[in-house]
């Protein structure tokens, strides 16, 4: 059968794969991608069992209790549950000749749950041939469309995509990750967490997998823990307070952590409720960019660093900063602090940024500092001696000025109190060009840590050599 695009075309070949065969179960918005197979035809050749335990009482029975119906955990019991029933009722009679495998999604509707857009979580447990050992993958969308009947049509398509990928493109997972968007688009649905898992995808990095999200469009940003485990947002951020930092981290510097650890210090006086804050390090697409691609090695390195200092991940393709304030606010109401040098404060100011907005500068900063939002702002010293500046110091244009002074007096806006004056020259761009000179002396600025990563692996065009030329 050529190639196709279409849903349709999709199920009809995978019914008429007769080494292929399994269950589909889906809770929450009915049967969407179950559907499909049964009205392209040939079923019979494919379809184990249909099941939609959508009553409460029976999804709990089946699959045991859970915080959240929509859930990655629910989506794992799910696909436990029904793998081990297929296997133990079908590999005595069709296991030498047939690959076994499970869809399921848990799904809700915008009608049916608290979130603007409805949202599912989806997968996909196969083997890729008899008996093999199952490999995975999982998938979280967000449903846009205003319509319940749209977003069920658009769950139906995805979940068809992740069928048809698992089957025919396991050795491609860049091109599965595209072929997920398959008769959709990003005004339908969003796919903000994937993970492959399992022997067929034994050599697959998830964070790349995940920065593939980002630089496809199916998403706006990514998270990943500091071992390297991908996740929902929601699982994270759902109603917890937030520090971010964002930058290059090519490489990591004293600095860096300096920013954050004043930040921290500074914290039980801006958010006395709160809990300890999620802190997060981001990087844009655009700081990851090589010329006119990513380079994805260099991407690897700046994490493999990040998560030796047990730092969180996420990347984004946010170029204001308003932006990256929307974005948490869809998954937490607490207090949202942004931790960021005086050169980059400088940047908030500048109009050019907030073009596209009709309200200009000011309905960016309205944006930005929705709830409670502080950007905590670390000195910077334009030479190794003279006054730093801070926060409080910037000079804006004079048309912005009042605008500046309000943020700074009503504290939208707060200098980094503590810090280390004989480092605030320190540049990333003078540490990296130590790095890959051999001048050793770029050690004393970076995190012993993320010293060792860069060293072991030779991150950055390291080269080694024992005398420094110059001090950094």
């Amino acid at each position: 059968m050529a190639e196709s695009n279409s849903a349709l075309q999709k199920a009809l070949k995978i019914n008429l794969d007769a080494g292929k065969f399994g269950t589909f179960a889906e809770i929450g918005a009915g049967q969407e991608v179950a559907r499909w197979f049964f009205h392209a035809g040939k079923a019979a050749g494919t379809v184990a069992k249909s099941i939609s335990a959508y009553d409460m009482a029976i999804s709990d029975g089946l699959y045991g209790p859970a915080l959240h119906y929509v859930s990655r955990q629910r989506l794992e019991a799910m696909l436990d549950h029904e793998f081990q029933a297929l296997v133990a009722g079908l590999d005595s009679t069709r296991g030498e000749r047939t690959s076994l495998f499970v869809f399921a999604d848990t799904s809700a509707t915008h009608t049916h749950s608290r979130r603007p857009a409805g949202h599912s979580w989806l997968g996909v447990r196969f083997q890729t041939q008899p008996r093999a050992a199952p490999s995975e993958i999982i998938l979280h969308v967000e449903m846009l469309d205003p319509v319940t009947v749209d977003q069920q049509a658009a769950l139906g398509l995805a979940g068809v995509n992740l069928l048809y990928g698992a089957f025919y493109y396991p050795g491609d997972p860049a091109h599965l990750i595209s072929s997920l968007m398959d008769d959709l688009d990003r005004r339908r649905i969003e796919v903000d967490m994937i993970k492959f898992s399992g022997p067929a995808f034994a050599a697959v990095d998830n964070r790349l997998m995940s920065l593939q999200l980002v630089e496809q469009g199916l998403t706006d940003a990514v998270m990943f823990t500091a071992n390297g485990e991908v996740v929902q947002p929601a699982e994270v951020l759902y109603s917890q307070p937030v520090l971010i930092e964002r930058g290059s981290f090519r490489p990591v510097t004293n600095v860096t952590l300096d920013m954050l650890d004043g930040a921290i210090r500074q914290y039980p006086q801006n958010c006395p409720a709160g809990g300890e804050p999620v802190v997060i390090m981001e990087m844009t697409l655009h700081n990851l960019l090589s010329g006119r691609a990513v380079d994805h090695q260099d991407f690897l390195a700046r994490v493999d660093m990040l998560a030796a200092l047990g730092k969180m991940v996420m990347i984004s393709n946010y170029t204001r900063f308003d932006r990256v304030t929307s974005y948490l606010r869809q998954y937490t109401l607490c207090w949202i602090g942004m931790v960021m040098g005086v050169p980059t404060l400088r940047e908030v100011f500048e109009e050019k940024y907030y073009a596209g907005l009709e309200g200009g500068i000011l309905e960016g900063l309205g944006r930005l500092f929705q709830g409670q939002v502080k950007l905590l702002i670390y000195p910077t010293r334009l030479a190794e001696t003279g006054p730093p500046v801070t926060g409080e110091s910037l000079d804006v244009k004079p048309a912005l000025h009042h605008l500046y002074r309000y943020l700074v007096d009503n504290q939208f806006i707060e200098s980094v109190r503590e810090f280390k004056p004989e480092q605030l020259h320190v540049t990333p761009d003078a540490v990296l060009a130590a790095i890959q000179s051999g001048d050793s002396a770029w050690e004393r600025a970076v995190p012993a840590e993320a010293a060792a990563v860069i060293k072991q692996k030779n991150l950055f065009g390291y080269r080694a050599k024992h005398q420094p030329d110059s001090p950094v």
